[in-house]
């Protein structure tokens, strides 16, 4: 058995992405938030090679292009215009704003929530190192906040979850400019809850309130007391919400781990954010997966166990020595030469997970193991199992080809949406509808 220490682990470089999807109808993966949880840091010199200073600006560019609702002045992906103006007319609220899904004109708010909280948590740990593109980060991380309080607060009782009918719009491939699809509002409530989603919305405002707190702090304190509620609604009303909500949005983004992970994951946070005893018991009665070797919008576990082991190493709080555990049997299940890994990698060196969009396991397992050595250094702290690295998707592999958009001398020609296929309303300004982008657009 080889000895993990943080200087192996930060051999590991930070990657970054824009990955695509290959079935639309199928359990998914390449959403905005999985195909975008990138990572915000760098360990070695940002103008090396692969430069990462160049891949963290071009990857903040892709929520630009996923943006729903009306655009600032300052947006920089010109082939975008306003969209989505009336979402939340059905329900009688105001839901305009926050993100698209993938290439979809849909927005799920499970995923969109992830990707906030991921967001948060890479601009908390490596914010002082993301120079110039700090206001950047916290940018897209307020484009979906702002959105997730008006789900969170626009009528009492109800969580709202997601814009947009999937299934018809699955239908389409047309600009969002151009939607004429049912803008269908879902909502969880007491007698329809959804632990899973509501456990994630609140993880995401906790983790954004700490971003906003000294550049913000009205802000940073209605994140926090809205995070707060929503919590309390997840842990007091247990559902899964796929249960709830049924083909809007399953089989899309099925809550297939369950909700027990999101009911951690919220705590971890909140307990982070407000050092509230109240969710440390919490997180005691919860069931918990420490067998599991993946980390996604879907299954939160290992996410969790990397945060509360945090406070193990770096306050020496020995209530939870039992989440460094299982945070380094999780590492120990992912590094190559380990005994205990249960993971493959390709001939190349790339990690493989599952057959579709498998880049978003990379990116975000690859996220933990940096911040987890990232706590291992500030503490000269070290465990026993093997580790192998690779620094693959900037187009270190066998085909030289990068797997991020605009990146290197190779390298996909679409960001992940489909209006990025589609000409730009201000060249093409005739109405494209719905089946009259597939051909030539999307089958090109």
């Amino acid at each position: 058995m080889l000895k993990l220490n943080h200087k192996l682990i930060l051999q590991n470089k930070p990657i970054w992405h824009f990955c695509k999807y290959q079935n639309m109808a199928t359990r998914r993966g390449a959403s905005l938030a999985c195909c975008c949880v990138f990572l915000l840091f760098f360990m070695e010199n940002v103008h090396g090679n692969p430069n990462y200073g160049e891949a963290l600006a071009k990857s903040l560019l892709f929520f630009q292009g996923q943006r729903s609702g009306r655009l600032p002045k300052t947006q920089q992906i010109t082939w975008r215009s306003n969209s989505g103006l009336s979402d939340g007319k059905l329900a009688q609220v105001d839901l305009t704003g926050g993100y698209y899904d993938a290439g979809d004109n849909v927005k799920f708010n499970f995923p969109m929530a992830f990707t906030t909280t991921m967001l948060s948590w890479s601009t908390l740990e490596y914010g002082k190192k993301l120079g110039s593109q700090l206001s950047n980060a916290r940018t897209s991380i307020r484009w979906a906040t702002d959105y997730l309080l008006k789900c969170a607060t626009a009528t009492p009782g109800k969580l709202y979850v997601g814009v947009g009918d999937p299934n018809v719009d699955h239908k389409c491939w047309e600009r969002p400019e151009d939607m004429d699809t049912v803008r269908s509002v879902y909502s969880v409530s007491q007698s329809s809850p959804g632990s899973d989603v509501a456990g994630e919305t609140a993880a995401a405002l906790a983790a954004a309130s700490m971003v906003f707190k000294k550049v913000d702090p009205k802000y940073s304190s209605l994140l926090l007391r809205t995070a707060k509620k929503v919590m309390q609604f997840a842990m007091q009303y247990r559902g899964a919400y796929s249960d709830s909500l049924g083909s809007a949005v399953c089989p899309f983004y099925c809550s297939y781990s369950g909700y027990n992970d999101e009911l951690m994951w919220g705590a971890a946070w909140l307990f982070r954010a407000t050092n509230d005893v109240t969710y440390f018991n919490f997180l005691k009665s919860v069931g918990d997966d420490s067998g599991t070797d993946i980390f996604s919008w879907d299954n939160k576990y290992a996410g969790a166990h990397v945060l509360l082991a945090r406070r193990a190493l770096l306050n020496k709080d020995k209530n939870f020595e039992q989440y460094r555990q299982e945070a380094e049997s999780f590492m120990c299940k992912i590094l190559p030469n380990s005994p205990m890994t249960s993971t493959q990698y390709t001939q190349g060196g790339l990690m493989f997970k599952l057959p579709e969009s498998n880049l978003q396991y990379v990116t975000s397992i690859t996220f933990l193991l940096t911040t987890y050595a990232k706590y291992m250094k500030a503490t000269q702290h070290n465990f026993d199992c093997g580790n192998y690295v690779v620094d693959y998707i900037l187009g270190v592999n066998p085909i030289k080809m990068s797997y991020m958009v605009g990146f290197g001398p190779n390298f996909p020609g679409r960001i992940h949406h489909r209006g990025s296929s589609l000409p730009s309303v201000s060249n093409h300004p005739q109405n494209i509808a719905c089946d009259d982008g597939f051909q030539p657009f999307f089958y090109s």
